[in-house]
């Protein structure tokens, strides 16, 4: 692999993103902690090194499905990058995980009306008998109704799900409908179904597919959600709908994978670590630039950032977790640092692609603390609210680490777009907008730099009221 060529950081603060003074009663150190914080941020709106990064892995890598070639590219990929930015103790810690492959599919409406569908199987979806399947469809317009029906009423049948996902900016509509993907095949087994097809988890409107993951059942598939209104249409007129399904895949129960570590190590509190990081693998119809190359680039760009001009205080890690869509890397991440879980300061993960941050919550009891309070007063600039509400859920790949009693927090990003996008063909770089790519590492940058340069130790913190900011105009 080549040795990157990256840009230097820009030193000088931008206009555009004027920094909010500490208020003149605030100690000292939080003064210093809030002026750095505020210089960090201004600096990482204008640093192209997020960019750069996603633009290598998305063009120089690809799809990187976790099992493949491209996921050992990915991995070299990743030590490569992480030691032309500098960063120290770059390692992999390889583990194994279970890993779907997808082959060749094909589907279509063979009668009354013959035309091809446009589809993608889902991971963990075993193959359709050579020669494929053959059968009438059952179609349901809601899930519930779909799991009214009882056991045997589907057999011989391919049952058909078509219910919309709902768009929101908190994305709350992708988990509001996520078992329609993750538990469908498996309820239709048990229906007696020979096979499922869903409408896709996605809230576009054009005829790309969008993948994912399920548990184990009959051989499934998501529709583009054009033609699963087509299947609606062609199902409201009454005569029988039959459709051809053709899904071949490979199953490795072990296939091998990797976590890619880096670290810039604290000058005085080295074992001290924040932990932070975004997923290094991907679905393989786009380059997964959305999901998650974008995570990949903020958090390396953000930690590099916050170690300037200084090394800072405490050491802050960067992971690349290998293998978050069909799951594995964060619980195998967890159990090599359960030791070591006490002295995590805090974790923090980036998997929303790009869209600004617009809300953050922080482990409880900490927004009043000196280094929060520093960190706070940059976020009106980058209109970001802060919410007083604990956090409740950081991400896939640092649920290992929550479990194990390590604070977290769970910066909001806006994804209005991004299940338009995500797990689809769509999910490529022209999609990211570097201006927001830029805001999120500026965000996450102040944070890293607060915490890495105090002392805070958010286990120890009790809640306090604190009135609401509100972002800038």
């Amino acid at each position: 692999m080549r040795k990157l060529k990256l840009p230097l950081v820009v030193a000088a603060a931008l206009a555009a993103a004027p920094a909010l003074a500490a208020p003149a009663a605030a100690p000292a150190a939080q003064q210093d902690l809030a002026a750095g914080a505020q210089r960090v941020a201004a600096q990482a709106l204008a640093d192209r090194t997020a960019w750069t990064v996603l633009d290598s892995l998305t063009t120089e890598v690809g799809p990187r499905p976790v099992g493949t070639p491209a996921m050992a590219r990915a991995r070299d990929w990743g030590v490569a990058t992480l030691k032309a930015l500098g960063f120290e103790n770059v390692h992999v810690e390889t583990f194994t995980t279970p890993a779907w492959t997808r082959g060749a599919e094909s589907a279509e409406v063979v009668g009354p009306w013959p035309q091809k569908l446009h589809v993608l199987g889902l991971g963990r979806s075993p193959a359709t008998p050579p020669g494929g399947i053959t059968a009438e469809i059952a179609l349901f317009r809601s899930y519930q109704a779909f799991l009214d029906q009882p056991p045997g009423s589907l057999t011989g049948k391919i049952a058909v799900v078509t219910q919309e996902m709902r768009k929101t900016q908190s994305g709350e509509g992708y988990g509001a409908i996520n078992a329609q993907r993750t538990l469908g095949p498996a309820e239709a087994a048990k229906r007696g179904a020979v096979a499922y097809l869903l409408r896709s988890l996605s809230t576009d409107d054009n005829r790309e597919p969008h993948a994912g993951s399920a548990m184990a059942g009959v051989p499934a598939a998501a529709l583009s959600p054009v033609d699963a209104d087509q299947l609606e249409r062609m199902a409201a007129r009454g005569k029988p709908v039959t459709v051809h399904l053709e899904l071949s895949s490979a199953f490795d129960p072990k296939a091998e994978a990797y976590n890619v570590v880096g670290e810039i190590r604290g000058r005085e509190a080295p074992d001290e670590v924040l932990v932070v990081g975004g997923h290094l693998d991907s679905w393989d119809p786009g380059t997964g630039a959305i999901d998650d190359a974008s995570g990949v680039a903020i958090m390396t760009a953000a930690a590099r950032l916050a170690a300037q001009p200084a090394r800072p205080r405490r050491t802050i890690r960067v992971v690349m977790w290998g293998s978050e869509e069909q799951g594995g890397s964060g619980s195998a991440y967890a159990a090599a640092h359960k030791a070591e879980a006490p002295q995590i300061v805090v974790a923090g993960e980036s998997d929303l692609g790009a869209g600004q941050i617009y809300a953050l919550t922080l482990p409880k009891g900490s927004a009043a603390s000196p280094a929060m309070t520093a960190f706070r007063s940059v976020l009106p600039a980058l209109k970001v609210i802060h919410d007083p509400q604990a956090p409740r859920f950081g991400g896939s790949d640092i649920e290992g680490l929550m479990g194990l009693g390590v604070p977290f927090v769970d910066f909001n990003q806006d994804a209005t777009r991004y299940f338009d996008l995500h797990h689809s063909a769509d999910d490529t770089l022209d999609k990211v907008k570097p201006d927001e790519l830029a805001q999120n590492v500026a965000v996450w940058a102040a944070f890293l730099y607060t915490v890495a340069n105090s002392d805070i130790d958010f286990r120890k913190l009790a809640p306090v009221t604190l009135t609401q900011e509100a972002p800038k105009p």
